[in-house]
């Protein structure tokens, strides 16, 4: 599947969270939404990137900005996850990888010279309307949230 781009209606989808509970895109409809991609809960970079938009969560929210993490891992795994670094928002359960394929996420990487499937690391800005406005690629995981409001600025102006 060729890789989504900005003026590409998101992928709706319909999974569960970190409590079991249904959660769809079209719930958000009216809202911003920060779509974030991650590889596995609780390893180093994606363990820096949750903390680094838990520690500016109430900044994100303050302009409107809601924010989900979708991996593959389960809602066990996710519920210790945001437990162990109290984490303020949704962790989305994709165990299927349906999500990941929807939004052409699932691909090969390489680690130690070996190549392997799975998650890469990238981040959706969906607008009020479903509309994807902006893709962060590789996102830095230590100061993703400014990357995010530097992103939202970009494509608003």
């Amino acid at each position: 599947m060729s890789h989504l781009k900005a003026g590409d209606v998101a992928p709706a989808f319909t999974a569960t969270d970190q409590d079991g509970k249904k959660v769809s895109l079209s719930d958000y409809l009216g809202k911003k939404v920060v779509l974030y991609f991650y590889p596995k809960d609780d390893t180093p970079g994606c363990t820096a990137q949750a903390c680094n938009l838990r520690d500016n969560y109430a900044l994100l929210q303050r302009k409107g900005y809601v924010v989900l993490g979708v991996s593959t891992d389960d809602e066990k795994s996710h519920k210790k996850f945001e437990s162990k670094f109290s984490l303020p928002f949704t962790l989305v359960a994709d165990t299927s990888r349906s999500i990941n394929e929807a939004y052409g996420v699932w691909g090969e990487k390489t680690l130690f010279g070996k190549n392997y499937m799975g998650t890469l690391r990238e981040t959706f800005l969906i607008d009020e309307k479903g509309i994807i406005r902006d893709i962060i690629l590789k996102p830095d995981t230590g100061n993703h949230t400014q990357e995010v409001l530097d992103a939202w600025e970009r494509v608003v102006s």
